[in-house]
């Protein structure tokens, strides 16, 4: 893998080509990510690229003459790694990530990565943390099948039969059951990159892509790629 970056997701809109062909597209927000570290086989065991994305507020710790502790910006960034923004020479950074690229001794310590590392046509394999849904029933959660709706029916939006009574006489797991529903990993593969605004920072990849607006979208080159 040689391209990666980090964006926010925008939202969706949609764009006509030359031809007239209506195509829908997610708009992804790609501010220039900074190289925070570089990652080598003698020091690490393995060879990747960690970036930083949105600059973050540093945590400063005040103390007035009573000896009291005044701390400002409490969800700033800490001691720790603040030291480790210091040694890369950039500012503190609210994302941390990591591209295994394959060509990272093209990459320094203070590079900047922009929206123009993609170019139009790229097939690209998308990572976001999905939209959270709160709990949920089976129906909405794996799309089973209600029951009848007649009044008689006791069985209208409920689960089905979890397995016979006697023998295996536990629930197998696995078992499709009510429950939390989103706010997890999903990656969506083989993305067509449809335009790239290098002026703007903008991706329009074609389709939709996992996450609400403003959630963090990991783009990176697609692993397996459609000839």
């Amino acid at each position: 893998m040689k391209k990666g970056i980090l964006a926010t997701k925008v939202g969706m809109t949609q764009i006509f080509q030359e031809d007239g062909t209506l195509i829908p597209v997610t708009v992804l927000q790609a501010e220039p990510c900074v190289v925070t570290q570089i990652k080598t086989e003698e020091n690490d065991g393995y060879k990747a690229v960690q970036v930083g994305f949105v600059d973050k507020k540093d945590k400063i710790i005040n103390r007035d003459k009573a000896g009291k502790k005044e701390v400002i910006h409490r969800h700033g960034v800490n001691k720790a790694l603040k030291g480790h923004f210091d040694k890369a020479g950039v500012t503190s950074k609210r994302f941390l990530r990591e591209f295994k690229f394959d060509n990272t001794e093209e990459y320094a310590l203070g590079n900047e990565i922009k929206a123009d590392i993609f170019a139009a046509g790229d097939k690209v394999d998308a990572s976001a943390i999905s939209k959270g849904k709160g709990f949920q029933g089976a129906i909405k959660r794996h799309g089973q099948h209600r029951g009848p709706m007649a009044h008689g029916s006791k069985f209208h939006r409920h689960q089905g039969s979890n397995g016979a009574c006697s023998s295996p006489s536990r629930v197998f797991k696995g078992k499709g059951m009510p429950g939390h529903m989103g706010c997890v990993k999903v990656t969506v593969q083989n993305l067509e990159v449809v335009r790239v605004d290098a002026d703007k920072n903008l991706i329009l990849v074609k389709g939709s892509v996992p996450g609400p607006r403003k959630g963090l979208v990991t783009l990176r080159e697609a692993v397996k790629a459609e000839a």
